[in-house]
């Protein structure tokens, strides 16, 4: 059963992913750009954990996290960029 949901789900993250790199570089505003690439880092993070289980692996969880705290860190200090202008204080 596995083996016929895996290439389904890949493939609705793979178009998911299109539409938001779509957005990304379309958004007519900074904060749908913003929202755009935090979506893709989301999206990417559940391509990792897929890729994970169809390997039934444990190896790619690390990186799954490290995406994770990588994208927060990306949006709150893109989102502190747009309203202050100044990351770092």
């Amino acid at each position: 059963m596995l083996s016929l949901v895996v290439p389904i789900v890949f493939t609705m993250v793979a178009v998911a992913m299109a539409l938001n790199l779509w957005r990304l570089v379309k958004g007519p505003a900074m904060a749908d750009r913003i929202l755009a690439l935090d979506t893709l880092t989301i999206n990417t993070i559940a391509l990792v954990l897929l890729l994970d289980m169809a390997l039934q692996t444990t190896v790619f969880f690390e990186a799954a996290l490290v995406l994770a705290t990588m994208g927060f860190v990306g949006t709150v200090a893109l989102a502190k960029f747009v309203l202050g202008g100044d990351i770092i204080e």
